[in-house]
């Protein structure tokens, strides 16, 4: 069981006391409309926006997921921290589409591009992945955390786990609520810091218990380097490299999640620089997450901690290795990390059923009875998320790799869809629409069985749990690309006028003037200095 100093629950007090701070200025400045609650009037500055994409990407899952990745399999999963670049491409390309476009959502989007069954659609899988992955593993990582930190089995005869998990729900659902995305915005620049504070902290101290660097290498030999053999079960490199952009720029570019923080940005070009900040950000996951568990790994096997499961490493570190006082900023760094993920979760959710579904069928609604439904739809995604926890390790043994395995039969159709569609002006409203459905049902297909792998063994469906994981990303991805293109032969186009602005043939002369007029050198500098920083990496650990 973990003790903290007195220093520890200052520094943790004092965290709780700035972020209460926030949330009450925020409730000050009441929201009119859903434009405020949900877009935060639509006035965020670069920062705000860049702090908000990286907090609301990092969250529990990497804290304790990437830290159990790092332990179990080395660098392997680091591709999915090098996407800074696809971040980028968010800020260069697809910005000027969404922003110019005013929406809410990216079903919205969709509606606009192609129909509105192709809108509902979007939203019913948003939907449904936030269910699988965000409030599922955010809440699982939670409890995994607390209770292997505190070292506390149960309560009153209840697991501790769940104690946990639920108690940060409600106190996140309560600050979220109350300040919507103004709350959730600048909570974010606060705890992005503390995160990243905390994360370090872990990083210096455990590589001085190990003995440096160069033990990490020599213990962890093989899963250092981040291209594995084709012939490798796990992680093949044409996996890889194909598979983690497939995925990469469903969740990047086309996530309501991720994408919901450009949309609030005063211009495109507060937006573009807002990703460009974000990229910076989005390299810090490897050294601060992923090699603490590459650490862990290494002192475990010499014998200086010892831990269960590989997603108990990080707390496990924070438990055995911290200096009375230091704890109090990791645990806050923690709390951080959960509270943005599922802060910014809740307020997507809700923004998605409001907008998508309720909106569109009581377009009469008030306001504000829309920002209470809102509230309530959050609720029931959340309860959802929770019933779904138990299946979780079915599917994969560690947290990370479960999250990977599943946005990879997510992605597939909805990347295929966008991609086609903003490329070019052929794809029809139909070949849309039949591209989400059949890659969300292909993907699907594969979930239902994989808990039953075992059973299925011999069988004429053997085939679809046994294939590699990444590889069947990039089939289904394939499958969609094809399907779609096969479609648009046969049907019928969108009119040009319908395609206004939507394509990047169709893109207006004011929106290009205007991505032109905000950009200087320093846009050129910083989206070299990321891409730079990317590929040293790569030719570091090849």
């Amino acid at each position: 069981m973990i003790e903290l100093s007195t220093l520890d629950w200052l520094v943790l007090a004092g965290f709780f006391v700035l972020l209460l701070a926030v949330v009450v200025v925020s409730m000050r400045q009441k929201e009119e409309d859903t434009t405020d609650y949900f877009l935060a009037g639509r006035n965020a500055s670069w920062l705000v926006i860049g702090a908000s994409i990286f907090a609301s990407n990092i969250g529990s899952e990497h804290l304790v997921g990437l830290s159990g990745a790092g332990a179990q399999s080395g660098m392997a999963l680091a591709h999915w921290e090098m996407q800074s670049w696809i971040i980028l491409l968010l800020g260069w390309v697809f910005v000027p589409f969404y922003w110019s476009s005013k929406v809410y959502t990216m079903p919205e989007f969709l509606e606009r591009r192609f129909n509105s069954k192709s809108r509902t659609f979007l939203s019913v899988i948003s939907l449904i992945s936030y269910v699988l992955t965000k409030v599922a593993v955010t809440v699982y990582a939670g409890g995994i955390a607390f209770k292997t930190i505190l070292g506390i089995e149960s309560i009153w005869g209840i697991d501790f786990f769940w104690i946990s998990a639920i108690g940060l729900v409600v106190i996140t659902g309560i600050y979220t609520v109350l300040g919507g995305m103004k709350a959730i915005m600048w909570t974010s620049v606060l705890q992005t810091p503390v995160l990243i504070i905390g994360s370090v902290v872990i990083l210096v101290v455990g590589l001085d218990k190990v003995g440096g660097w160069s033990e990490v290498e020599r213990l962890n030999d093989v899963n250092m380097h981040l291209i594995r053999s084709a012939s490798d079960k796990e992680f093949p490199w044409p996996g890889i490299i194909f598979g983690s952009f497939i995925i990469g720029f469903w969740y990047w570019c086309t996530d309501q999640y991720i994408v919901q923080r450009v949309l609030s940005a005063k211009g495109i070009k507060e937006a573009r620089r807002g990703t460009m900040f974000a990229g910076y950000l989005k390299l810090l996951p490897i050294f601060i997450f992923l090699v603490p568990g590459m650490i862990a790994y290494a002192l475990k096997a010499k014998g200086i901690i010892s831990y269960d499961s590989a997603d108990q490493a990080f707390p496990t570190l924070v438990a055995e290795l911290l200096p009375s006082g230091v704890k109090g900023i990791v645990i806050g760094g923690l709390v951080a990390a959960l509270m943005s993920s599922l802060a910014s979760l809740f307020n997507s959710s809700a923004t998605l059923f409001t907008i998508d579904f309720y909106k569109k069928f009581k377009p009469e609604s008030t306001e504000k009875h829309l920002l209470k439904v809102g509230r309530l739809a959050t609720v029931a995604i959340v309860i959802l998320g929770l019933l779904w926890i138990p299946i979780m390790s079915l599917i994969a043994d560690v947290l990370y790799e479960y999250l990977q395995s599943v946005q990879s039969l997510i992605a597939p159709g909805i990347a295929a869809v966008f991609l086609l569609g903003l490329c070019s002006k052929r794809i029809t409203p139909t070949a849309g629409f039949v591209g989400l459905v059949s890659g969300f049902i292909l993907g699907m297909i594969r979930l239902v069985l994989l808990p039953f792998k075992d059973d299925l063994s011999g069988s004429s469906f053997a085939w679809i749990t046994d294939m590699n994981w990444l590889y069947y990303c990039i089939l289904l991805f394939v499958v969609v690309v094809v399907l779609m293109i096969v479609v648009s032969i046969f049907t019928k186009p969108a009119s040009d006028e319908q395609l206004k602005g939507l394509t990047f043939s169709s893109l207006d002369k004011a929106t290009l003037k205007e991505v032109a007029a905000g950009l200087d050198k320093w846009d050129y500098i910083h989206t070299a200095g990321i891409i730079g920083i990317t590929a040293f990496i790569y030719y570091r650990f090849w």
